[in-house]
C-alpha cells in the first residue's frame, strides 16, 4: 500500500476505528462509482461494436498491384489474379465454419446478384477457401446459394500473399490489378454496391 505523504500545511490523517482514514474512506464509494460507470461505458461500446458493417483496415498492399497469387478453382481450372486485370475483383477469405463467414454469406449471395445485373460493369466475386475441404464447401454453398467461384491455394498461397490471418476479410483489387480496399469482419450487399460505385465513378 502507497505511503501518504503529508505537507506541513495539511492537517494529520484522522484514523477511523477501523484503522482506515476518514478522508479513504470518503472517496471509497465515489471509486467505486467512477468504476460502475467506466464498466458501463465499456459494456456499451462493446454492444455497438458488432455491427453489420466491417471496417477498413490498413495494409501495405494497399495501392499497390495485387500480390502474384496462383490456385485452383473448385472446377479444377487454374486461377491466376494477374489475369484478371480488366475486371473489378472481389476476394472474400472465407471458412465454412467460420460464424462470421455464415452471417454475411446471404448478403455476398445479393452482391453477387447485383453484380450481375450491371453486365461487363460488374465485379467479379471469389471466395478464397482458407479452412475446410471442397466437399464442405460444395455442401456449404449448395445449401446457402452463391454460384461463384471458389479458390483453393496449396500451402494457403492467397492468405499468406494478403497476410490474412483470420476470416471474414474482402479485399477490392480494382481493373488495372491495384489493390484498394481491406475489409475486415462482415460486409453487407449494400457496403460493397455503394463502394465498389464510388470506385468505378473515380477510376473513370
Amino acid at each position: 500500500m502507497t505511503e501518504m505523504l503529508t505537507t506541513p500545511d495539511a492537517p494529520e490523517p484522522v484514523e477511523s476505528p477501523e484503522g482506515g482514514t476518514s478522508s479513504g474512506r470518503r472517496l471509497a464509494p465515489w471509486i467505486v462509482l467512477v468504476v460502475a460507470v467506466a464498466m458501463v461505458g465499456l459494456l456499451v461500446v462493446l454492444a455497438g461494436a458488432d455491427s453489420d458493417s466491417s471496417a477498413t483496415a490498413d495494409s501495405p498492399l494497399i495501392g499497390r498491384p495485387a500480390p502474384e497469387a496462383i490456385g485452383t478453382l473448385d472446377d479444377g481450372r487454374t486461377f491466376d489474379l494477374s489475369q484478371r486485370k480488366g475486371s473489378w475483383v472481389v476476394l472474400n477469405f472465407f471458412d465454412p465454419d467460420c460464424i462470421p463467414c455464415i452471417q454475411e454469406h446471404p448478403d455476398l449471395v445479393q452482391f453477387s446478384e447485383d453484380q450481375a445485373t450491371l453486365g461487363a460493369d460488374g465485379a467479379e466475386i471469389y471466395s478464397v477457401i482458407t479452412r475446410g475441404t471442397q466437399e464442405e464447401v460444395d455442401e456449404f454453398f449448395a445449401e446457402r446459394g452463391g454460384d461463384w467461384p471458389q479458390i483453393y491455394s496449396e500451402f494457403d498461397e492467397f492468405p499468406v500473399a494478403f497476410g490474412v490471418a483470420a476470416v471474414p476479410e474482402t479485399w477490392i483489387i480494382d481493373p488495372s490489378g491495384v489493390v484498394q480496399l481491406r475489409l475486415i469482419s462482415k460486409v453487407t450487399a449494400e457496403q460493397l454496391n455503394t463502394i465498389l460505385q464510388q470506385y468505378r465513378e473515380q477510376y473513370r
